[in-house]
């Protein structure tokens, strides 16, 4: 009996490999949260990349983050995260200044209306998660969680090779 996402996408013959079944699986149910998040956000006219941005500003406090440092706490690579950050500015949502000890450093910091905005995705963006993630319980949930690090383990930082067309 073929297997969920072989009908999902169609597919008339089984795969070849459970590894690539997996992967695809990974793949086709990222897309599916990140529909989900996405149209969750823009009710507050807040894309995910930027959601994560307050998320991370916040969480960095009133020191705030320069740019390489958000970039490298992002969930998803973002190649442009000063045009990113020029719109967010834009309306308001944070706000940037160079550093009085390294005037070379430009700090971002979260401003109130940011911090008001991200405080009020908080609760629906947890019940959210509770009625979709939670069907899966406790222990589902530390399972997957341990298996999706695993996978990003498998594809460390030998991974550039595959980028260059070359073979492990």
């Amino acid at each position: 009996m073929p297997g969920k996402l072989q009908q999902e996408i169609e597919q008339t013959r089984p795969f070849d490999l459970a590894e690539e079944e997996a992967m695809l699986n990974i793949v086709r149910t990222a897309e599916v949260f990140g529909r989900a998040i996405s149209g969750f956000l823009d009710g507050f006219g807040l894309s995910p990349v930027q959601y994560n941005v307050l998320r991370i500003l916040r969480g960095a406090g009133p020191n705030g983050a320069t740019c390489s440092q958000i970039g490298k706490r992002m969930l998803t690579h973002d190649p442009d995260i000063t045009r990113l950050l020029d719109r967010m500015e834009a309306r308001g949502l944070i706000a940037r200044a160079r550093d009085g000890a390294d005037r070379r450093a430009v700090i971002t910091r979260i401003t109130e209306t940011g911090l008001a905005l991200a405080g009020e995705i908080d609760q629906p963006l947890t019940t959210l998660f509770q009625t979709r993630l939670g069907k899966i319980g406790r222990d589902g949930l530390a399972s997957l969680t341990a298996q999706l690090e695993k996978v990003r383990e498998a594809f460390g930082p030998e991974t550039e090779q595959f980028q260059k067309g070359q073979q492990l």
